[in-house]
């Protein structure tokens, strides 16, 4: 199965369309979302020392506030997911571990100095951690999908000649 350049074409542009749905997604839920308590606050909220409130979240475990901890690593984890799975998508020059990691540290920093400058939820280098560390994930699940499309497209040529 060899896709067309049309193919290809349409492929980038699905995958740019909900890149963009995702970003309106994360900038709502990382600014405006009430139940995630975005609401404009009175006082800075910052978290400078690496892995605090990941420990601070290790301790609800087998209590009923674990919740929170999973919550916590999903929405820092799994959010930050699609950015790097879509950004080798989309663009030709963004196939680059390194670049990747350079854009998720750039883009998440960004995000929580906004936060802490508007005063809506809090500037936290354990979120930075954990956004960089799904956009890796991402990015190593969009190069392992790509390796297996390759190899199924190999075996597929080979079955014809």
């Amino acid at each position: 199965m060899n896709l067309t350049t049309k193919q290809r074409k349409n492929i980038k542009r699905a995958t740019w369309l909900l890149f963009i749905i995702y970003i309106f997604v994360m900038a709502y839920f990382l600014f405006f979302s009430e139940m995630l308590h975005r609401g404009p606050g009175e006082t800075y909220r910052y978290n400078l020392e690496f892995f605090k409130e990941i420990k601070r979240g290790l301790k609800f475990i087998g209590t009923n506030r674990e919740w929170y901890f999973w919550l916590n690593i999903a929405m820092n984890v799994v959010a930050f997911m699609p950015l790097g799975f879509c950004l080798p998508i989309v663009s030709e020059k963004h196939k680059n571990f390194i670049r990747v990691f350079i854009i998720s540290v750039l883009l998440s920093l960004g995000i929580e100095t906004l936060q802490l400058y508007f005063k809506v939820g809090s500037f936290d280098v354990d979120d930075i951690l954990m956004n960089v560390s799904g956009a890796l994930l991402g990015f190593i699940l969009e190069r392992i999908c790509f390796g297996i499309y390759k190899l199924f497209h190999r075996k597929r040529k080979r079955r014809r000649k």
